[in-house]
């Protein structure tokens, strides 16, 4: 078992928030914190138009696929991070669970993403300074 937080970013379909919020905390945390994210109902691939925003920050996300949430990727996280999608992961004592609240990028121009994108940047800066901060 690894001593570094492990997090795990859920969205119905893994296909915008949960995967730029992987993303973000990938690209800003390093390998201080194990990422994982996944959905109930995973789309067929990553929102496009999330692709495109991450890429302009530099972040390519255009080879991740969404993942199907399991029971064992909540055991094994520490914190359990819904996007504000409704989405509901099984819950286990010991686990932090938040929910954001955020905007559903879903059948929107990057234009409409930006703004989503920069809110998780903001989340996950955050969170980073909770439970991985740089030493």
């Amino acid at each position: 078992m690894s001593d570094k937080p492990s997090v795990l970013f859920v969205c119905v379909h893994n296909a915008g928030r949960s995967q730029m919020a992987a993303a973000w905390l990938t690209h800003l945390a390093g390998d201080r914190v194990e990422v994982r994210s996944a959905g109930s109902n995973p789309g067929d691939s990553v929102n496009p138009a999330a692709v495109e925003a991450m890429r302009e920050v530099g972040i390519d996300i255009s080879a991740e696929v969404p993942k199907m949430l399991t029971v064992d990727a909540v055991k094994e996280s520490d914190v359990c991070i819904t996007m504000g999608c409704g989405d509901t992961c099984p819950v286990f004592p010991g686990k932090r669970y938040l929910d954001w609240q955020l905007d559903d990028p879903a059948g929107q121009g990057v234009e409409a993403v930006r703004p989503i994108r920069d809110q998780i940047k903001v989340l996950v800066e955050g969170l980073i300074e909770e439970i991985a901060p740089e030493v």
